[in-house]
């Protein structure tokens, strides 16, 4: 049973009392609130997630109410995640980014059976192509693009690595765009769905997009990767897709993975088999139309 099968008021009375357990990839998150914009938001952009009901669930998080008396008079939201709060309070107008956040830091400090790299990774040709990058390079609305023209999504966020098997694991969640992002993913891509645009947060103006319909329903299907492209986007920079060293490709990979360190000898061999298997470029763009062309062109040889 899927999430938009529940009527508003079912969907929020779960919320409010034990909590909703949806799945989302490998994991099962439970999910309290009582607040109801943030529940309206999540029936919309949640519709076809599954319940998880019965399952065990990795994560329990909360979004509750805060009293603050310095601001009492301004409306306070708390994220907790198994009671821990990592997060100060933030405005209730903040509740869908906070929660979001939340639920990525989580995974981000707790999963370590498999290897997280900070990367966007979609699927094309039967194989999983890894976009690594820092914050500020574009790599989630170059996702969005890719996501709405044939590619599978599997996250905008993790590139999850079983390190054994070199299996990707899709988790695909809500993608939030920042700033001028926004507009130039509703120019761009009309149909995409996306969540009301949200003012005033520790990144600016955020607004999420709704993974496609077939990427939520195929997110238990794995792959490996192919494909390693480092994107940047440039403002009028002509498009660039070149070959990178193995070895460049390695370090920037390792940098760019939550939890390498912490899986020691295991991640070095995971990650000198991925790039031994995989195209390593790096890609600078300005504009959509050409990346996506390069991209198409890269993922069908």
């Amino acid at each position: 049973m899927r999430i938009g099968e529940l009527s508003f008021g079912q969907f929020r009375a779960r919320l409010a009392g034990e909590g909703l357990r949806v799945g989302i990839g490998p994991f099962n998150i439970r999910i309290q609130t009582q607040l109801k914009s943030l529940a309206k938001n999540l029936h919309a952009l949640y519709a076809w997630y599954p319940l998880a009901d019965g399952e065990l669930a990795e994560f329990h998080a909360q979004v509750v109410p805060k009293h603050s008396l310095r601001r009492p008079l301004t409306p306070l939201i708390r994220f907790l995640v198994d009671n821990q709060a990592p997060f100060p309070p933030a405005p209730a107008a903040h509740a869908l980014p906070t929660l979001e956040w939340g639920i990525n830091l989580a995974i981000a400090l707790r999963i370590n059976h498999l290897l997280l790299f900070h990367s966007a990774a979609v699927e094309r040709n039967g194989h999983v192509l890894l976009l690594p990058a820092w914050p500020g390079s574009g790599k989630t609305t170059l996702c969005a693009a890719l996501m709405h023209r044939g590619y599978r999504l599997f996250s905008d966020e993790f590139g999850l690595m079983a390190p054994q098997s070199a299996q990707f694991m899709p988790i695909p969640r809500l993608m939030p765009l920042k700033n001028q992002a926004i507009d130039a993913i509703r120019k761009f891509l009309p149909e995409a769905v996306l969540g009301p645009e949200i003012h005033g947060t520790q990144k600016g103006t955020v607004a999420h997009v709704r993974p496609p319909e077939e990427s939520i329903a195929r997110m238990h299907e794995p792959a490996r990767a192919r494909w390693i492209v480092f994107p940047k986007w440039v403002p009028n920079a002509a498009l660039q897709l070149e070959s990178l060293p193995r070895s460049e490709a390695f370090l920037l990979l390792a940098s760019n993975a939550f939890n390498y360190e912490m899986l020691g000898e295991s991640a070095f061999d995971a990650v000198a088999h991925l790039v031994r298997n995989c195209e390593c470029r790096r890609l600078v763009y300005s504009d959509f139309d050409s990346a996506l062309a390069a991209l198409d062109r890269l993922t069908d040889d």
